[in-house]
């Protein structure tokens, strides 16, 4: 992998100190979450996320429980954010050809394939078999949380490199919801939506910089969406592929039109105080403003936007609602006597590590990618063992897989066993990393 560019460098960090910040309160929203669940306050705590709330628009009424709204309604933002980073990727990032997103997506797919082959030998023709695409998760804000409180021990090459693995493994779930965590669908709704979609491509072609018509289709779209029979939450992934990610101008066309506006921008009549009144004055402002619009694409604006509400606001959010789990001596039992527990515990600590290594060091050995800049194979080991921290997407497939509480309990409790043995041996081995991995 090529040297880091400052290009890069910089979005990075301030990406990694959102994720950071989210990450430490999506920890204290879990441990919250699972102090109330194991307390007097427990039956206080599971009410409060069936409270129903509903939204009237004329004779139409969506309601839905406070879960609900949360899992189906705040995630399509959280799922939105991860299509603009998967686009952003893609185009002009980590994933932007074959010599950068080479290894990150081999090691990705048998971080996908081997979770899901263990889960499904454990839980083959079990009631839990459905269940399998469970720990093919990795928790991105966990994951980096970890990477990120062990400071500069770790290359930005190998952060980097984690950051683009979990985008491909994110891709990989939505996948996998799309077309196997899907109910029966409705081919009426099917239609509504794939037309919106061609409306929302359609206003990408025109050129369309306004955010109104894009955020007006969104809505309806993801109603559309969420009454077809497919997860609501895949409405945010698709409209984020429809955001224009082009700018309107060249950066020398940017320089030519800002150097004109403020070259002849308005002297003031009178001596300036406190704002600007001056009318000609503010029209070259809003001219300036415009064309820094025009520059600047609207998926880094929206992305800018929604990363540190996702990560700070959303997830934690989410979790709260989900993460509470009675544990008591349950626990302890269902590690040996559920298949579904054990199956993802399984999953996500050896599966991860087995697929990521397998396929990493298939794809050196052949020729087909090559170890990012200053990262040695025990760096790529310590980050198969973090990448079995599957703790937000693990939820939300679990969520989806099962319509049973007591099976929904025990996958709960298998991904929270397994993500925190996987963070504590991940950042364990990390810590003994040098500076050349």
């Amino acid at each position: 992998m090529p040297i880091i560019s400052d290009n890069l460098i910089r979005p990075l960090l301030r990406f990694l100190k959102t994720q950071n910040t989210g990450s430490r309160l999506l920890l204290l929203a879990t441990i919250t979450a699972l102090i109330l669940a194991n307390s007097p306050a427990k039956e206080i705590y599971d009410q409060l996320w069936k409270i129903p709330i509903a939204i009237s628009v004329g004779d139409k009424v969506i309601s839905g429980s406070l879960q609900h709204w949360i899992n189906d309604g705040l995630m399509v933002i959280f799922f939105l954010v991860i299509g603009l980073e998967i686009k952003r990727e893609i185009l002009v990032g980590e994933l932007a050809g074959w010599q950068k997103a080479g290894l990150p997506f081999i090691a990705a797919l048998g971080g996908m394939l081997f979770p899901a082959l263990i889960y499904t030998i454990v839980n083959w023709g079990g009631p839990g078999s459905s269940g399998w695409g469970i720990p093919m998760a990795t928790d991105i804000a966990f994951a980096l949380g970890c990477l990120m409180i062990l400071g500069d021990r770790i290359p930005t090459s190998l952060k980097v490199f984690m950051l683009a693995m979990a985008i491909v493994d994110d891709l990989g779930a939505i996948i996998v919801i799309a077309f196997f965590y899907t109910s029966e669908l409705y081919i009426p709704y099917l239609l509504l939506a794939a037309a919106i979609t061609a409306a929302l491509i359609l206003l990408n072609i025109l050129q369309v910089r306004r955010l109104s018509p894009y955020v007006i289709l969104g809505i309806i779209l993801w109603l559309a969406v969420d009454h077809s029979g497919i997860h609501a939450t895949l409405a945010g992934v698709v409209l984020a592929m429809t955001i224009p990610a082009r700018s309107v101008f060249k950066p020398e066309e940017f320089l030519f039109e800002a150097e004109n506006i403020i070259k002849n921008f308005p002297e003031p009549d009178e001596e300036f105080n406190l704002m600007c009144v001056d009318e000609e004055q503010r029209n070259a402002l809003k001219s300036i403003e415009n064309a820094v619009g025009k520059m600047d694409t609207m998926l880094q604006r929206l992305e800018d936007k929604l990363h540190p509400f996702s990560a700070i606001v959303i997830i934690p959010l989410f979790a709260f609602a989900n993460a509470g789990v009675y544990l008591g001596q349950d626990a302890i039992r269902l590690v040996t006597e559920s298949p579904i527990t054990l199956g993802i515990i399984l999953g996500l600590l050896l599966g991860k590590q087995i697929g990521i290594m397998t396929f990493s060091f298939a794809a050196v050995k052949l020729g087909l990618a090559t170890l990012p800049q200053g990262v040695g194979w025990k760096g790529i080991y310590g980050l198969s063992c973090l990448a079995g921290i599957g703790f937000t997407m693990s939820l939300f497939i679990s969520n989806l897989s099962f319509s049973s509480a007591k099976f929904i309990q025990e996958g709960k409790i298998g991904i929270l066993l397994a993500s925190m043995f996987a963070a504590v041996i991940g950042t364990a081995i990390m810590r003994t990393l040098t500076e050349k991995g």
